[in-house]
């Protein structure tokens, strides 16, 4: 079987088990393979846009697309739940998510990327159906914090996944940067779950 180079073994991992029809739990997604030291990950100058290589426009691109996925997940917590716990927590994740959002756009500016999002309407793992939508939205209480707890661990879970890829094969430094904060984040706050809603 022909070997793909770690570049182009990272970029499927980003793209196409991210938006394949596969399973949809974080948890089945294969860790992305560690990076070989050599040229194939190195980047293409193209003016302002060479520092970037394909894998940190990869991952910018769906880092974007599953934040902007979560954070109307995020925004039904204070209409569907009285517990403070969980409106102080989906206020704080929501903060961080908006500045990584942030970051990732400006990033893509940068990087003289496409605007378009090219997962637009793909079911990812990590990322809620609008059918997940729809029961988060006539849910409440524990069931609902029970919902909520599951599609966010989904989605910190892959996030934290594809920034190690990112880690591993991305080169901009700004890009690695902010991957490593999403890890760190993404981190932080599954363990913060554990403290609301065991899994």
């Amino acid at each position: 079987m022909r070997q793909p180079t770690a570049s182009t073994l990272l970029i499927a991992v980003l793209l196409v088990a991210g938006c394949g029809a596969g399973p949809r739990d974080a948890a089945s997604t294969a860790t992305p393979p560690a990076a070989a030291p050599s040229a194939t990950t190195a980047p293409t100058p193209t003016g302002t846009a060479g520092s970037f290589n394909p894998t940190d426009i990869a991952w910018l691109q769906l880092t974007v697309a599953m934040t902007e996925r979560l954070l109307p997940v995020l925004d039904l917590v204070p209409t569907r739940t009285t517990d403070p716990a969980w409106r102080r927590t989906a206020s704080q994740l929501a903060a961080v998510q908006r500045a990584q959002l942030d970051r990732a756009h400006r990033l893509l500016v940068e990087a003289a990327a496409p605007t378009t999002n090219p997962h637009e309407g793909h079911d990812m793992p990590g990322m809620v159906t609008p059918a997940e939508m729809t029961a988060l939205r006539s849910a409440t209480g524990t069931p609902f914090h029970r919902l909520l707890a599951g599609h966010l661990r989904a989605h910190l879970a892959q996030s934290v996944r594809v920034a190690a890829a990112e880690q591993q094969s991305g080169v901009q430094p700004a890009a690695v940067a902010l991957a490593a904060a999403v890890a760190r984040n993404g981190t932080a706050d599954l363990e913060r779950l554990d403290h609301l809603e065991p899994a």
